[in-house]
């Protein structure tokens, strides 16, 4: 069996920048242990399937260690090489998934906005080795929605964040998102899934159905500009609207060939 790929670097207008995800179209689902070896071997923080369906695709992310429920980056890259390299014409495309629900990305010009589901964090407890995984740098707010979402004073904060990946991989999460008011935009973030086999995600969508409803409320306004400030760093062009939230970004194609499963 052959498998088109594809990987584009998400929410960047520059290659090597943003978060790299690989794409995979399919014309019918293999087995999800061959999927999951694929992502595996890939080693990204997320390989995109999607099958084609009567209104639009049905689309699975993988980790290098699971099937995860939500990924903007890679629903980006996905809808880029849709629109990108594989003809489609519309204005915009409907994705199907088992565990987010109905997805749309719509394109204008260069930029691609997604429309996600919002999941806005609640106040909780501080997890054992949560503190010590972050350095002991103390956050002025612990909040959790299905990742753990950390308050700090500053940007600064975020930029020195030096996080123990073993002990943050212990933590009963999908991931850790630690985040500040911006300097130059209206907030940045960094994010850490250490259990999913992603020691730190360049640029996380999932995060930003967090981050969008949190920073709306606290700045008081819906319209909101933001950064994830990995090394390979991201830009977003935020909007709350209730229960749903809209992030844009723009993407660019690395590569393109196929995989040969045997």
């Amino acid at each position: 069996m052959t498998i088109p790929i594809y990987q584009a670097d998400a929410f960047t207008s520059e290659l090597f920048g943003g978060n790299p995800a690989a794409v995979c179209p399919l014309t019918k689902w293999p087995a999800d242990e061959v999927m999951q070896k694929i992502a595996f071997e890939n080693n990204l923080a997320e390989t995109a399937f999607f099958v084609r369906t009567e209104d639009g695709y049905h689309l699975r992310w993988f980790t290098p260690e699971l099937e995860i429920d939500l990924c903007g980056h890679a629903t980006l890259a996905t809808a880029h090489i849709i629109f990108t390299e594989l003809g489609f014409t519309g204005a915009s495309i409907n994705f199907s998934t088992e565990k987010a629900g109905e997805l749309v990305v719509t394109k204008n010009n260069d930029r691609y906005t997604l429309d996600f589901p919002s999941r806005p964090p609640y106040p909780a407890e501080m997890p054992d080795g949560l503190l010590e995984g972050l350095n002991n740098k103390m956050p002025i707010a612990v909040m959790r929605s299905r990742d753990y979402f950390l308050v700090y004073e500053n940007e600064q904060n975020i930029i020195d964040m030096q996080p123990n990946h073993f002990l943050l991989s212990k933590i009963d999460a999908i991931g850790i998102i630690v985040t500040a008011p911006g300097k130059e935009v209206d907030f940045v973030s960094r994010f850490f899934a250490p259990a999913c086999g992603v020691p730190e995600d360049p640029v996380t969508g999932s995060a930003h159905c967090n981050l969008i409803p949190y920073w709306a409320e606290k700045l008081g306004k819906t319209e909101l500009h933001a950064y994830q400030l990995s090394a390979r760093k991201g830009e977003l062009w935020c909007e709350f609207k209730g229960e749903r939230v809209l992030m844009s970004g723009k993407a660019v194609t690395y590569l393109k060939g196929e995989i040969y499963v045997i």
